[in-house]
């Protein structure tokens, strides 16, 4: 076939009168369908993933998500989520998703569902015992030193400026040294 510019006048003026006689929705069918997210509470949030710090809108109905779109006035990313970013939502609605603590005991092969408050107790038992284990007050030059190698943290991405702050003054409370950030990494 031969594309000369009578060929392409008639062509695309065909694809315009087809468009205009109707195909596809009426004016009245599109503005009769609701959006997904009307009446959604809207917040704004980072991507919990990287250390760039995408900015995303989460619509929300009472307590269940319902949408996840990049945030278009962030100055990071303006709109735009990579494929992890974008697939947030379903993240929060996977039924393989744990959402209790489960614990396996040594030498043992199932895991047990088991309370927070067990968790978090287990958790600081298991800090305090490392850190007064392996806790330095001072060094071989006799300097005071007041530190524990035996523990080290990676911070979280998903963390603001604020949340890293108190982080840090709580790791350093402990007497911890190797204190990273996924930032950094």
């Amino acid at each position: 076939m031969q594309l000369n510019r009578r060929n392409f006048l008639k062509y695309s003026g065909g694809a315009v009168a087809g468009s205009i006689l109707g195909i596809g929705p009426t004016v009245a069918e599109a503005e009769a369908a609701p959006l997904a997210i009307q009446y959604a509470k809207e917040t704004t949030t980072i991507c919990p993933y990287c250390a760039v710090g995408c900015g995303m809108i989460v619509h929300t109905r009472g307590n269940e998500m319902i949408n996840v779109e990049g945030d278009p006035d962030h100055p990071i990313n303006r709109g735009t989520l990579c494929s992890k970013g974008a697939s947030i939502y379903q993240l929060r609605h996977n039924e393989k998703r744990i959402t209790e603590p489960m614990y396996r005991a040594k030498g043992t092969k199932e895991w047990k569902k088991v309370s927070w408050d067990w968790t978090l107790d287990e958790v600081a038992k298991k800090i305090k015992a490392t850190r007064d284990a392996t806790f330095m007050t001072k060094n071989a030059k006799g300097q005071v030193v007041n530190r524990t190698d035996g523990i080290a943290s990676v911070g979280s991405a998903a963390l603001d400026n604020e949340e890293c702050y108190l982080y840090q003054k709580l790791l350093r409370s402990w007497g911890l040294v190797y204190i990273e950030h996924q930032a950094r990494i």
